[in-house]
């Protein structure tokens, strides 16, 4: 079973759209790193990601290390692979997204009929109602007089 990650937009409607995060190892992410991070608009991983792997390779090229350049550019992609699916989360919450919680299923479809379903089990709750409790700052009287050494009436200017 796969757990995903289960996210609302910030303006809720009858019906929210709602992503469902795959949490795990992502092998697009891991093969085609830059690519996959585009598609999901990280632009600014993507290109950090597509710099890091550029830097390293010419590092070790201009050290003449060989193979060790290739390896070093695999710890980024490894790197996107095992924490892509954080990093799609961590921009979701930046766009105002909010965590409704994790469904385990074991496909995409799965996920969505069990969040339904929980959703709705939710929903049917009833909600504890709201104590009213009265402001105190309107049962204290006005008070007048000297503060802070100043002459000063609170209300009047």
């Amino acid at each position: 079973m796969a757990v995903y990650v289960v996210m609302e937009p910030p303006g809720r409607g009858e019906k929210p759209d709602v992503t469902f995060v795959r949490d795990g190892f992502s092998w697009l992410g891991f093969l085609v790193s830059p690519l996959w991070l585009l598609w999901h608009r990280l632009w600014i991983e993507a290109a950090l990601a597509f710099v890091a792997m550029a830097l390293l390779s010419m590092l070790a090229e201009g050290l003449s290390l060989g193979l060790a350049g290739p390896l070093l550019s695999l710890l980024v992609a490894l790197y996107v692979g095992l924490e892509g699916q954080a990093l799609r989360i961590a921009a979701l919450r930046r766009r105002g997204w909010h965590e409704w919680g994790v469904v385990d299923a074991d496909s995409l479809d799965d996920a969505d009929t069990r969040y339904v379903l929980e959703a709705e089990a939710h929903a049917d709750e009833q909600a504890p109602a709201q104590r009213i409790v009265p402001d105190a700052a309107h049962a204290r009287p006005a008070q007048t007089g000297l503060v802070l050494g100043l002459t000063h009436t609170p209300g009047r200017p």
